[in-house]
């Protein structure tokens, strides 16, 4: 009898990834998101899961993902990215951008 390993991961994959496992020669168990709020969900997991990644590593490579997730999020609000170009460029009129590398380490409030 042979015994198998299984991983679990519920998670979101790129579309190719089953199709990948296959082809190294394992079994994978898939769903497709029931509805757009729990894909919503998961997308929210994965943009979280892929900002960790750069944050410990800073590969490039990681903000391309950061980047594949956000337009999926993007085309299920159905918000162009003309759109989320002009909502950041507001911000930043508004509360500034990151040029000036401020880190703020305290704030005092009268009592």
């Amino acid at each position: 009898m042979t015994e198998n390993r299984i991983a679990t991961y519920n998670k979101l994959v790129r579309d190719k990834i089953p199709e990948i496992i296959s082809k190294d020669g394992k079994t994978s168990e898939i769903q497709i998101a029931s509805s757009d709020d729990a894909f919503l969900t998961f997308l929210g997991q994965k943009l979280v899961e892929e900002s960790q990644e750069f944050s410990e590593n800073k590969d490039p490579s990681e903000l391309a993902d950061i980047l594949e997730v956000m337009l999926a999020i993007l085309h299920l609000k159905k918000i162009s990215f003309s759109k989320l170009e002009k909502i950041r460029l507001d911000k930043k009129e508004d509360r500034g951008g990151f040029d000036k590398r401020i880190i703020l380490l305290s704030t005092t409030e009268p009592i």
